[in-house]
């Protein structure tokens, strides 16, 4: 309990000081004229001024109140390596069981990062935690880390004169090796190259005649092993990289564990680098003919990024024509810059309806078929005449071809169905507008999708490749097929054109050709066997696209190397997926027998994994501003004890927590000074005396 004077004035200050003033003067003006009764009227103007101030004792009493102690634990990522986390914990349990001695001192813990976060924001966690604390009760606070904090304070996190103070994970001098991506470029032309600068840090590397020796960098693209490389120790390095193919490359380079090195946890590192195509490059061929022959040169024509030149052949070499040939054309069809100097410039060759009448010299479709092997590709739509003597089955591109000629031609209406196969296959899997078995609108098989009717369909005998579309009683309509290095697809029918015009209610033409299209350009989406990674919500979403049925067991790797298996059940549609928990900022590789890929939760290179070092560098000013110190916890826990106001805060082997002496008011007593009876006194009686002098 406390106690003292308060005043709670029966009128206002200014007037009451206003009165006391005008008092004084007039005491003065009588006692400087020699008049009697003075000091009896100062007196009596004083008390009446001391009643109408109502002087009171007022008592308070009080309730102490603990002081606050903030213990912030660093559980960020690179709190993870070697023992850190472990001793983190331990020095956390030993301070709070270190201030329960103290008594009458309330702890509050915080945490500060987490594994899946790329920043250790250590001061943003001891702000939070002072929101909600009153900071004349605030005694000091503790933080436990390994010093590589990311936000470093203003001068004003705390009040003047609370102490902060830091206790370090892990040791000084420890080592860490780092390779960093300098420079990368997000995108690249696909058959260009792009180069990626990377450095290798190392602080504390030991030097060798007054230079670092060099160290070992190895390479990976797209999961294959891609060389090796020794560079020198904080030097620039410059690697070139071939785009094959649009879409991602993943790159990846690690360099070698250095001796004595804390954690390898960032000697590696890996950037993704999207393929672009400056422009599609298509020849397309059209022989003989037909309702649908300008089909594809309009698919083709309609997309922007589509480089076409169309060949057609209007009549063969043997017929007679009497027109003379400067009428007949301005210049000469090139053939042999087309088919014999640029036709590996092209992307795409499509032949539509192609019929052998000696247009194209044998050795030109030979060229094609090695420029098929050699990674090109091809598309082959047939009509009727690749079922005869003139087709280019019975051309050197014949040995390329997936699907032989029988001879027959079907002519009757059918329905085209998606195959087993095709139902997980990339190009044909859930095409718009497809039905399965068993609706109503059936074809005369009995099953399949209610797309519209082609009347049309080149009989043949699959000898090798995946068969995608089927006709009636299972004919084969589409085929692809990978040979060699390049891509080959067959359609069995010259009828696509129709669902692209609506008959029957059409069917999904513009899509199914840019699958087919794209798939010959083995755009990573439309690959068969692909195996990626996505982050939603904290979690890792893997998919994996295969023909097979059987299940796959990929491994998954995070950024700490921890791994976990995941069995990947495929479904009808050919994908197989799966979702775990990702917990950690940084690069996760996921990798099954056949296939490897990486994906990123967060930054790709975040500043948690930028040094692994143990350091003071950044927590010891601040905790000196402060008033606190730091301690290595290697070196025993310091002793914790309270200190007043304006004492040290810190000193050898202890750290010193302010003592506020906090408390709560929880009543008031209040008892006037100035009974109304004692100010009647205090009034009358020297009015009494002043009349008594001035009477005699």
């Amino acid at each position: 309990m406390s106690g003292g004077i308060a005043f709670a004035p029966l009128l206002p200050w200014p007037f009451l000081l206003a009165a006391g003033i005008a008092g004084a003067l007039l005491v003065a003006v009588i006692a400087w004229k020699r008049g009697r009764g003075w000091l009896a009227r100062g007196l009596t103007i004083a008390a009446l001024l001391a009643a109408l101030g109502n002087p009171r004792f007022v008592s308070e009493e009080r309730e102490p109140r603990p002081d606050v102690a903030v213990v912030v634990t660093d559980r960020s990522l690179s709190q993870s390596i070697a023992d850190r986390a472990a001793e983190a914990s331990a020095a956390e349990a030993a301070v709070r069981a270190a201030l329960a001695e103290l008594g009458d001192l309330e702890v509050r813990l915080a945490t500060a990062g987490g594994p899946a976060e790329d920043k250790t924001r250590i001061f943003a966690a001891v702000e939070e935690v002072l929101a909600d604390v009153p900071r004349e009760r605030l005694a000091g606070v503790v933080v436990i880390t390994d010093g590589q904090i990311h936000d470093a304070p203003g001068p004003q996190l705390l009040p003047a004169g609370v102490p902060l103070h830091g206790l370090l994970t892990g040791e000084p001098g420890e080592r860490d090796r780092r390779l960093r991506i300098d420079d990368a470029p997000a995108y690249g032309i696909v058959g260009g190259t792009v180069s990626l600068t990377y450095s290798v840090v190392d602080p504390t590397a030991p030097p060798a005649g007054g230079q670092s020796p060099p160290v070992r960098v190895a390479f990976r693209i797209n999961g294959e092993p891609a060389g090796e490389r020794e560079v020198a120790v904080g030097e620039g390095n410059t690697l070139s990289v071939r785009l094959d193919r649009a879409g991602p490359t993943a790159i990846e380079a690690t360099v070698e564990a250095a001796p004595g090195e804390i954690s390898t946890l960032n000697n590696r590192a890996a950037v993704t680098v999207n393929g672009v195509r400056d422009k599609l490059r298509v020849l397309l061929v059209s022989g003989q003919p037909h309702p649908g022959e300008r089909a594809w040169r309009n698919l083709l024509k309609s997309d922007a990024a589509v480089d076409l030149v169309h060949f057609t052949i209007l009549r063969p070499p043997e017929k007679e024509e009497l027109t003379p040939l400067r009428e007949l054309s301005l210049i000469v069809f090139p053939v042999q810059e087309l088919f014999d100097r640029r036709l590996y410039d092209f992307d795409l060759v499509v032949f539509d309806r192609f019929v052998a009448r000696g247009v194209l010299a044998p050795e030109y479709l030979s060229r094609v078929a090695d420029y098929l092997r050699r990674g090109g590709a091809v598309l082959v739509a047939a009509g009727p005449e690749f079922a005869g003597p003139q087709s280019l089955y019975y051309t050197a591109l014949g040995e390329a071809l997936a699907a032989v000629p029988t001879g027959a031609v079907l002519e009757r209406a059918f329905r085209p169905r998606v195959s087993d196969l095709g139902q997980r296959h990339p190009v044909t899997s859930a095409l718009p507008g497809e039905r399965v078995s068993g609706d109503a609108e059936i074809d005369e098989t009995g099953s399949g999708p209610a797309w519209g009717r082609w009347f049309r369909l080149i009989e043949t005998d699959v000898v090798r490749g995946s068969v995608l579309l089927e006709g009636p009683e299972g004919r084969a309509l589409l085929v692809v097929d990978q040979v060699g290095d390049g891509r080959l697809a067959q359609l069995a029918s010259d009828q696509i054109w129709l669902w692209g015009r609506g008959f029957d209610g059409g069917g999904p033409q513009g899509e199914l050709s840019r699958r087919l299209v794209h798939w010959l350009m083995k755009e990573p989406e439309l690959e068969e066997e692909r195996l990626s990674g996505s982050f939603a919500d904290g979690r890792l979403r893997i998919e994996r696209r295969t023909l097979g049925t059987e299940p796959i067991t990929a491994t998954v790797t995070s950024p700490t190397g921890a791994q976990q298996s995941v069995v990947l059940e495929p479904g009808a549609d050919g994908l197989a997926r799966a979702e775990v928990e990702a917990g950690e900022a940084g690069l996760y590789r996921i990798e099954d027998p056949a296939q490897a890929t990486w994906a990123a939760a967060g930054a790709v290179d975040p500043l948690e994994l930028a040094d692994l070092r143990a350091s003071a560098d950044v927590l010891a000013p601040v905790a000196a501003a402060s008033g606190g110190s730091t301690a290595w916890l290697r070196d025993g826990l310091p002793r914790f004890r309270q200190v007043q106001p304006g004492q040290s805060s810190a000193g050898r082997g202890w750290m010193g927590l302010r003592r506020n002496d906090a408390y709560t008011v929880t009543g008031v007593r209040e008892v006037p000074l100035l009974p109304a009876l004692l100010v009647l006194a205090a009034v009358l009686s020297p009015l009494a005396a002043a009349w008594w002098r001035e009477g005699r």
